[in-house]
């Protein structure tokens, strides 16, 4: 991050006072020395204060995780708690209409359906997001998309007093439309009102509002709360509450900069943006790099498909969002009652250890946006997949000899809470980083296009999977997720660059002997024309390109 401020509350004396920047970071040093108004009394008292986060900053990203990433966690626990009462409205509505229950296997077909569903909800929002973005607005978009989450609460929550299983089911794709559309709407809409200082950081805030919303899915789906058999539809009702938070919130913050400028042609706007969002006045470098973007066309799928200059990395894209969710953490969600009944904790205790996945996750999630600007994305990621590696091969000698000692089930318990933080500390928030760092801002809509159709037929296919796979492989289930973060961490090694603080120039060049073109070839006429970037004009590139000769430095 960019170095912190500082704010003069208290000064005995002026003559003499200076100021002393330490190193980059976390908590710059501050000198004083001793001059005619100075007297015994002390210097400064200061409060520290992060002039990257401005109020309307972290307002925006709080209200807008809030809403969206939020409700995405929530919806993927939810199911959980009150899986055995659905499961016995499921029967009741099947009897009262056809004289029968429903046989074992229909019925697991049928809840690994309603779990699953969700997810091609999420694909159909994340596949309309596009359009929606350029026309709207990022915030408008994320405004318009709460009617999505209404209408599915109200359908899921009264579903049960209608007799119909099928507006469960309806609610879950309506519902995963809204997931669909925010998981792609507001990382676009971070990117573009924050600086890239705290880029990662921010980008992290997605992660974390995820765990928040697992954790309150878990605790509200207490049979205390509304885990029991009376009052399971609360659960989805409950879904209303952060919709409307942010349709009271959102309109109260500026739209994003970079659409005002490039879409509507707003100046004023655009510069009252980045004025809120930035909290300075002086915006006119950010207003100047906007406007090098506004000839730019958007690049479509098939076009950015075909682009060699960025093969390898929507290589990469691809296949860290399909490890993201095929590494296993969606199926411990989905799944977690069963999985922990499998590992021979008792029925009663279950709920509460449930609650204690999600502590976990929220502490990690925290955990990595604090480390993410320290110690990058490479490391975490990796590292991320790595443990998860070590702790389901422990999980799954652990479940094989359950029987064998007392213990062995808690060493199971331990085994998925350090899967949960492993999980969390990178491969958790860090895959949706990366999609908004690899690409020209002419790019980014047609790469979260393929990042999110990735994600949601990922996600899709561990929920419908999963109970089957647990039925034939049993104890060895999750040898096949361990697989998986092998695979991803070892690709990953071998390919991902850190990206930390770099520009897209920066990255695009890490990336180009693999992608087997020159900065001064492909990759770089392509930026020269469609963007003129504002990185090449920041670091003087501009008056190079004009001699049609780019000296490749970094500065």
């Amino acid at each position: 991050m960019r170095g912190w401020g500082y704010r003069k509350v208290l000064q005995a004396g002026t003559e003499g006072f200076r100021w002393r920047e330490g190193d980059q970071g976390w908590g710059r040093g501050l000198g004083c020395r001793r001059g005619s108004g100075l007297q015994a009394l002390g210097c400064t008292y200061l409060k520290q204060l992060p002039e990257d986060w401005s109020g309307k900053l972290i307002i925006a990203s709080l209200a807008g995780a809030f809403g969206s990433s939020f409700l995405y966690g929530y919806n993927l626990s939810v199911v959980n708690a009150p899986t055995v009462y659905i499961k016995r409205f499921y029967n009741e509505s099947w009897e009262r209409r056809y004289g029968h229950i429903i046989n074992g296997g229909t019925l697991t077909l049928l809840w690994s359906i309603t779990v699953s569903i969700f997810s091609i909800g999420g694909l159909v929002g994340a596949i309309i997001t596009t359009p929606i973005v350029k026309f709207l607005g990022r915030k408008h978009t994320l405004l318009i998309n709460n009617v999505f989450a209404v209408v599915a609460a109200l359908l899921m929550a009264l579903c049960q007093l209608a007799g119909s299983f099928e507006m469960l089911l309806l609610g879950r794709i309506v519902m995963g439309i809204h997931a669909g559309v925010s998981l792609s709407a507001l990382p676009i809409y971070l990117s573009e009102i924050s600086p890239k200082e705290i880029r990662g950081s921010l980008g992290q805030v997605t992660a974390i509002f995820i765990c928040i919303g697992v954790f309150t899915a878990q605790l509200l789906g207490l049979p205390e709360i509304f885990g029991n058999e009376f009052r399971w539809p609360c659960l989805f009702g409950v879904i209303v509450v952060p919709s409307l938070i942010q349709v009271v919130i959102l309109p109260f913050l500026p739209e994003s900069p970079h659409y005002l400028l490039l879409e509507k042609k707003d100046t004023s706007g655009a510069e009252k943006a980045f004025q809120a969002f930035l909290g300075k006045d002086d915006v006119s470098r950010e207003l100047e790099e906007s406007k090098a973007q506004e000839n730019i066309k958007l690049v479509s799928v098939l076009q950015l498909l075909r682009n060699r200059s960025v093969c390898w990395q929507i290589i990469t894209v691809i296949i860290t969002m399909a490890c993201y969710q095929l590494c296993g953490l969606n199926a411990i969600w989905y799944y977690t009652n069963s999985i922990f009944s499998e590992a021979g904790i008792s029925h009663k205790l279950i709920p509460y250890v449930t609650l204690s996945t999600s502590t976990v996750e929220i502490l990690s999630a925290v955990s990595s946006g604090l480390a993410v600007e320290r110690l990058g994305r490479r490391p975490l990621l990796i590292g991320g997949f790595g443990l998860m590696v070590l702790f389901f091969a422990i999980l799954t000698v652990s479940l094989t000899l359950q029987n064998h000692a007392y213990w062995l089930p808690y060493l199971s318990i331990f085994c998925i809470l350090a899967i949960i933080a492993s999980f969390c500390i990178g491969p958790g928030g860090i895959p949706f980083v990366l999609t908004g760092e690899f690409f020209q801002p002419s790019q980014k809509p047609a790469a979260f296009l393929i990042a999110g159709t990735v994600n949601w037929l990922s996600n899709f296919s561990v929920g419908l999977l999963f109970p089957f796979i647990q039925a034939g492989l049993q104890t060895f289930c999750f040898l096949v997720f361990a697989v998986v973060c092998l695979a991803g961490a070892t690709y990953l090694f071998f390919v991902l660059p850190e990206t930390k603080n770099k520009t897209i120039n920066e990255i695009s060049q890490a990336f180009a002997k693999r992608n087997k073109v020159t900065l001064e070839g492909q990759k770089m006429s392509q930026i020269s024309s469609e963007t003129k970037s504002s990185e090449e004009q920041e670091h003087n590139f501009s008056s190079t390109l004009e001699n049609g000769e780019t000296k490749n430095r970094i500065i």
